[in-house]
C-alpha cells in the first residue's frame, strides 16, 4: 500500500485505488503514526494526539479500538495490509515498505536530482519531486499540535527543493520565466537569502539591473531590522558583482548540484576555514582510524543512505556501543556529497558554549567579522554568528556526545538547520535531540557473530597467535554474551586474554568492573574502563531517574511496567511517576524496552545491572527494594488463574516472569522468610505441574518446607501435600503409601474439619498416583 502526507492524509492500494478511512479519530491515528514513520509511537502520546486534554474514561481501550478499526480498513482494501500496523514497545508502529510514503518518494527524487550535473535534467527531476505534493503537508490535521513539527519540516524541505529547482533553471538559462514565478515566493519568504539571490540574478540577467539592486537594498534593511544581521558574504559579493556589471553574471553557469553558488574569497573574517575554500574538494577533520570497524558494514551503509536524504540523523545507544566510531565511518563514506567538508565536533568535556566548540573545530576566526550589528541593535549571539558564517555552505557536521550538553546542542542544531539550508548534521547521543525532522537510528550491540569477530581480532592483536579452538570459542561466545555485545567492553576484555586466557576470563566476569579496569592510553578518560563508561551516563541523570534505574536491577531479565511501578516506586518516587522516568531512561539508552505479550518489558544490559546493584547497595536500599520485589511477585503468583478460561494467558505470563519468580523464591528461602517462600510454592506448584517442571517443583517445595517453622501451619501442611504428590509423580522412592498417609494426617490435623481442603488434598494425591500404575 501507499500512504500520503504531502496534502491531506491519504491511503492508496498498490494499484492506485484510494482507500477511504471513515472516522476522524481513525484518520488522526493514521496521521500520528505517519508523523513518526520508522519508529514506534508511545500509547500515551497517541492518546494525547487523538483526544488531547479530554481523553475517554478508558483511553487505552479506546485507542485499541481505533487501532483495530484502522487495521480492518487496511486489510479490507488490501488483504494482509493489517500487518503493517504492529504493536511495538512502547506503543504502535506503522511499518512501511520502501518508498510507500509520498514524503520518502519526494526526498528520494530530490536526492537523486542533486547527483545530476546537467542543470536541465536536474531541474526536471526536481520538478518531478515537487509534483508529488498534493497540497500543504498534513492538510487535514495541519492545525493539530502533533503534526506541527512534521509540517514545518516538510514545508521547509519543499521550499529548499523549490530553491534548488530555481537554481537549476537559472543555470539552464530560464531567467526570464523565473522573474515572475519567484515574485510571490520571495514575498512570502523575504528573509531567505538563497531564494532572494536567485531572483536577483534572474532580474539582472533579464536586463533589470536597477530592480535587482533595489531589491537587494530592501533585503539588507530587513535583515538589519529583523535579525540584526548583515547580508551573507555570498549575497554581498553578488551585490558588488552587479554594481561592477561583472560579465560572469551574464553567463548561464551550471554550479555543482549540492554546493552553494557564488561566494566570497576565503580568508580571515569571512567565516570560512582558510584550508576549506567554498566549492573545493571534500575537506574536514575526520580522524584516521587505527583499526578496522568490525561487524558494522550493514549499519554503515544504512546510515550513509540516511545522510543522503535527511538533514538530521541522530545515532543513539548506551555508552560503549560504538556510536562515535560508526558515525565517523559513515561520515567518511559520504564525503563526496559535501564540498565544504565533513567536520567532527567533540562536545564532551570541551567546555564553553557549543557554538564556540563548533567554530573552533571548523577553525573559524572570531575577529568580529561574522556579522555586524546595526546601530542600537542587539549583538548577535555566538550561535547566530556561526549560522551566518555557515550560510551557503554544503557541509556535514558530526556532533559527538551530545548527551553531555543535550539542551544546548539541540538549540544550536535547530538554529543551524533552520538558517543553513545545505547543512546536514549527524549527531551521536545517549538520548534524542527531540527536534522536528530528526531521524533516530538506535545503534544496537553487536550480534554474536560480530561480537566474536571483534573479540578475536582484538585478542589476537594483544596476544599474537591467538586462534581459538572449539573449546575456547565456546568460552569466547560466553564472554560476548555476558558483555552484552558492547564493543568497548569486548575490546577491554580482549586485552586480558594474554594474562588469563578465555576460560578464566569468563569465570571472572562476575567481578567485571575490577577486571576491565585497564584501557588504552589514547582513549578519553570516560572510555578507559567499563566502570568509567557507565559512570559517564550515571552522572548525567537527575535523582529520580537514578533511583528508578538502580532499583530496576533487582529484576531478573526485565519486568513489566506494573512491576516497575510497584517495585521501583517508593520513597521520593511515586509509583505513578515511574512511567515517565522509565521513558526518559529508555530515551537515554540506559534501559532497553522490548516487546512482550502483555506490553513492553524493561530490562538492563548485564553490565548496567551489575553497576546498579552496587549503586543500590551504596544507597542503602537493597533490602527494601528486594522486599518490594518479593511482595509483588508473591501476589502476582497468587493472582494467577490456572483452572479457568484465563489459564492460557496466565501460563504465558508466568512463563515470562519465571526468572523473577525464581529470584524472589530464592531470596525468601535464603532469608528464611517462611511465609513468602511457602506462599510462592503453593501458588506456583500447579503451574509447575502443568508445564512439566517436576524437578523444579520438588526442589522448591522441599526448600520452602526447610525454612524455619512459622505460625502458618495450615499453609505448611498444604505445601507438604504438594511436595508429597510431586515426589510421587516424579517417581521418587517406593514408600508412596506411607508418605501419602503421613501427608494427609498432617494436613487433617492442620486444617481440622475443612471438607473442601481435605477433598483437594485427596484429589491431588490421587492425581499424583494416576500415572504410577498404583492404587495406593
Amino acid at each position: 500500500m501507499r500512504f500520503g502526507v504531502l496534502g491531506e492524509t491519504a491511503v492508496w492500494t498498490e494499484d492506485g485505488r484510494p482507500v477511504r478511512v471513515p472516522e476522524l479519530k481513525v484518520r488522526a491515528l493514521l496521521a500520528s503514526l505517519l508523523v513518526d514513520t520508522g519508529r514506534p509511537v508511545a500509547t500515551h502520546r497517541l492518546v494525547d494526539d487523538l483526544w488531547g486534554e479530554e481523553p475517554p474514561a478508558k483511553p487505552l481501550r479506546a485507542l485499541q479500538a481505533r487501532v483495530s478499526q484502522l487495521r480492518r480498513v487496511l486489510d479490507e482494501a488490501e488483504p494482509g495490509a493489517r500487518d503493517l500496523l504492529v504493536s511495538r514497545a512502547p506503543g504502535y508502529q506503522l511499518v512501511l515498505p520502501e518508498n510507500a510514503l509520498d514524503a520518502d518518494r519526494f526526498a528520494g527524487l530530490a536526492a537523486r536530482a542533486r547527483t545530476v550535473p546537467d542543470p536541465g535534467r536536474r531541474a526536471a527531476l526536481l520538478a518531478e519531486a515537487l509534483a508529488v505534493w498534493r497540497g500543504p503537508a498534513f492538510a487535514d490535521f495541519a492545525d493539530e499540535p502533533f503534526t506541527r513539527a512534521a509540517v514545518n519540516r516538510l514545508e521547509e524541505e519543499r521550499l529548499v527543493v523549490r530553491e534548488e529547482a530555481a537554481e537549476a533553471r537559472l543555470a539552464a538559462g530560464e531567467h526570464a520565466l523565473l522573474v515572475g514565478e519567484l515574485a510571490e515566493l520571495v514575498e512570502r519568504h523575504p528573509l531567505r537569502e538563497r531564494l532572494c539571490a536567485i531572483r536577483l540574478k534572474a532580474l539582472y540577467r533579464s536586463g533589470r539591473q536597477g530592480e535587482a539592486l533595489a531589491e537587494y537594498e530592501e533585503l539588507r534593511v530587513r535583515l538589519a531590522e529583523d535579525l540584526g544581521l548583515d547580508p551573507s558574504p555570498e549575497l554581498a559579493e553578488l551585490h558588488r558583482a552587479m554594481l561592477r556589471q561583472d560579465p560572469a553574471l551574464d553567463a548561464a553557469r551550471a554550479p555543482a548540484p549540492t554546493a552553494s553558488s557564488g561566494g566570497a574569497p576565503p580568508g580571515p573574517g569571512t567565516g570560512t576555514p582558510a584550508h576549506a575554500p567554498v566549492g573545493g574538494g571534500a575537506r574536514g577533520n575526520l580522524p584516521v582510524p587505527i583499526s578496522g570497524l568490525v561487524g558494522r558494514e550493514a549499519a554503515v551503509e544504512e546510515i550513509r543512505g540516511l545522510l543522503a536524504g535527511r538533514r538530521l540523523v541522530t545515532l543513539t545507544g548506551p555508552g560503549g556501543v560504538g556510536k562515535t566510531r560508526l558515525a565517523v565511518e559513515a561520515a567518511r563514506r559520504v564525503r563526496e556529497l559535501f564540498p565544504d567538508g565533513v567536520w567532527l565536533v567533540e562536545l564532551a568535556g570541551a567546555g564553553g558554549e557549543p557554538a564556540e566548540v563548533v567554530a573552533a573545530a571548523l577553525e573559524l576566526r572570531d575577529d568580529g567579522a561574522w556579522g555586524t550589528r546595526p546601530e542600537a541593535g542587539r549583538p548577535p549571539s555566538g550561535a547566530e554568528r556561526l549560522a551566518a558564517a555557515l550560510r551557503g555552505r554544503r557541509m556535514l557536521l558530526v556532533l559527538d556526545n551530545c548527551e553531555h550538553v543535550i539542551d544546548e546542542a539541540a538549540a544550536l542544531t535547530e538554529l543551524l538547520l533552520r538558517t543553513v539550508p545545505d547543512l546536514v548534521v549527524l549527531a551521536t547521543s545517549q538520548e534524542p535531540l527531540a527536534l522536528a525532522g530528526e531521524t533516530l537510528w538506535a545503534v544496537p550491540p553487536l550480534d554474536l557473530s560480530g561480537a566474536v569477530e571483534l573479540f578475536v581480532a582484538r585478542a589476537a592483536a594483544s596476544a599474537p597467535g591467538f586462534a581459538p579452538d572449539a573449546s575456547q570459542r565456546a568460552a569466547v561466545e560466553g564472554i560476548c554474551r555476558r558483555l552484552d555485545g558492547l564493543p568497548l567492553a569486548l575490546e577491554l576484555a580482549a586485552t586480558r586474554v594474554r594474562a588469563l586466557g578465555v576460560h578464566r576470563l569468563l569465570d571472572r566476569l562476575d567481578d567485571r568492573f575490577r577486571l576491565l579496569s585497564a584501557g588504552q592510553r589514547g582513549a578519553p578518560a570516560r572510555q578507559q574502563t567499563l566502570r568509567a563508561v557507565i559512570d559517564w551516563s550515571w552522572e548525567l541523570l537527575p535523582g529520580p531517574e537514578r533511583r528508578v534505574l538502580r532499583r530496576l536491577a533487582v529484576h531478573a531479565e526485565g519486568c513489566t511496567l506494573e512491576a516497575a511501578e510497584q517495585v521501583c516506586g517508593g520513597g521520593e518516587v511515586a509509583p505513578e511517576d515511574v512511567l515517565d522516568l522509565l521513558a526518559r531512561l529508555v530515551d537515554r539508552s540506559l534501559v532497553v524496552a522490548v516487546d512482550g505479550r502483555d506490553g513492553p518489558r524493561y530490562r538492563l544490559l548485564e553490565s548496567v545491572a551489575a553497576y546498579c546493584v552496587e549503586r543500590m547497595a551504596e544507597a542503602g536500599e537493597t533490602e527494601d527494594v528486594r522486599a518490594r520485589h518479593l511482595t509483588y511477585y508473591t501476589r502476582l503468583a497468587e493472582a494467577a488463574e490456572l483452572r479457568g478460561h484465563a489459564q492460557r494467558e496466565w501460563l504465558a505470563r508466568l512463563d515470562a516472569e519465571s526468572p523473577n519468580l525464581r529470584a524472589a523464591l530464592d531470596r525468601a528461602v535464603r532469608a528464611g522468610d517462611a511465609e513468602h517462600a511457602l506462599r510462592l510454592v503453593d501458588a506456583l506448584a500447579w503451574y509447575w505441574v502443568l508445564r512439566g517442571r517436576l524437578g523444579e517443583a520438588v526442589r522448591w517445595t522441599a526448600a520452602a518446607l526447610g525454612t524455619p517453622a512459622a505460625p502458618a501451619a495450615r499453609l505448611r501442611a498444604r505445601v507438604a501435600v504438594w511436595h508429597t504428590g510431586l515426589t510421587v509423580m516424579s517417581g521418587e522412592g517406593t514408600d508412596r503409601r506411607d508418605r501419602i498417609r503421613a501427608a494427609l494426617a498432617h494436613f487433617d490435623t492442620a486444617h481440622g474439619a475443612d471438607p473442601a481442603a481435605l477433598a483437594w488434598a485427596r484429589w491431588f494425591l490421587a492425581h499424583a498416583l494416576c500415572g504410577t500404575g498404583s492404587q495406593s
